[in-house]
């Protein structure tokens, strides 16, 4: 539909609004993190459906989501919102000339990528760089609107893949971690079922990972309980932990160095199955600059290093 088209009643708020919604699970949380009442977001929502003549949520269960409808307008608003962001960055003439932009999920960024960016430092590389974190919805957003030039992390749901290219260059777990001293890590074999009996962080329903911590779980006959805490923060997730005994779901790669310092143990579940595979996911359509080439050359060699793969022939 051109622009021209488009009912004036339809604002930028109300997708700002839908798209917290719908990343959140609810209005509350959507609510806080915008910074409007309640009330307010419920109405947005409501006037936004109007507007469209549909739907867009599923309101029959607790945990509001999205309808068929839904999910297509989601991923429409999203690249729409990156798009909007883009044509900003160029109105107010924003030079990143010779800038690499990349996206970077918490899994890598704890060590694969300051590794990478460290080595070329130590070999007398200067690149500018612009490291963005955020979840993957967010992160691919950026990629396919030509805000960033890769992104660094899990890979994408198959629906959010197409037009886009991803290479492999290892696979990690998602496991569940505590304080160090929690009852868990002190038992000498603690069962998944005892997890009912502490809180839990999760990341949200969008992040690329939650969907295999939901599949596992009820693969084994655990419940997801109804007061898990969902947080996409890494420091605050580490502070909760260290004061708290809950258990934190997680990918190896996050929490590795706190691990290995002590500072958090993780319990000894047989998590396999959650094994998911990580890499470099760039638009097939863009020839990237030569520093991007230099910088994914060294998150490749990066990324050997860490997991011990031999060097590509």
């Amino acid at each position: 539909m051109p622009i021209a088209q488009l009912d004036p009643r339809l604002k930028l708020r109300h997708l700002r609004c839908f798209l917290e919604v719908a990343r959140l699970g609810g209005v509350a949380k959507a609510a806080s993190a915008l910074n409007m009442s309640q009330p307010a977001a419920t109405k947005t929502i409501q006037e936004l459906e109007a507007i469209l003549g549909v739907p867009l949520f599923d309101r029959s269960r607790r945990t509001l989501s999205l309808t068929t409808t839904g999910e297509l307008f989601r991923l429409h608003a999203a690249n729409g919102m990156a798009a909007l962001w883009q044509g900003v960055q160029v109105a107010a003439q924003v030079s990143a000339v010779d800038m690499v932009r990349i996206g970077a999920l918490p899994t890598v960024s704890t060590s694969i990528l300051p590794a990478a960016l460290a080595a070329l430092t130590a070999d007398g590389i200067i690149m500018p760089t612009r490291v963005v974190t955020g979840p993957n919805a967010y992160l691919i957003a950026l990629l396919r609107a030509g805000e960033l030039d890769l992104v660094v992390g899990r890979m994408a749901d198959p629906h959010d893949i197409a037009g886009l290219s991803f290479e492999h260059l290892y696979s990690e777990l998602v496991c569940a971690v505590v304080r160090k001293g929690h009852p868990l890590a002190e038992s000498k074999a603690p069962q998944l079922s005892a997890l009912a009996d502490y809180p839990w962080l999760l990341p949200p329903p969008d992040a690329v990972i939650r969907p295999t911590v939901e599949r596992y779980l009820r693969a084994h006959n655990v419940d997801i309980a109804d007061t898990v805490l969902e947080t996409v923060s890494d420091s605050f997730a580490r502070n909760y932990l260290r004061a708290t005994d809950a258990v934190w779901f997680i990918s190896e790669g996050v929490v590795a160095p706190d691990c290995r310092d002590g500072l958090l143990v993780a319990l000894p579940f047989a998590m396999d199955e959650t094994r998911g595979p990580v890499g470099l996911t760039t638009r097939v359509d863009v020839t990237l600059s030569p520093p991007a080439v230099g910088l994914m050359s060294a998150i490749r060699h990066s990324a050997r290093q860490a997991t011990g793969a031999p060097p590509v022939a």
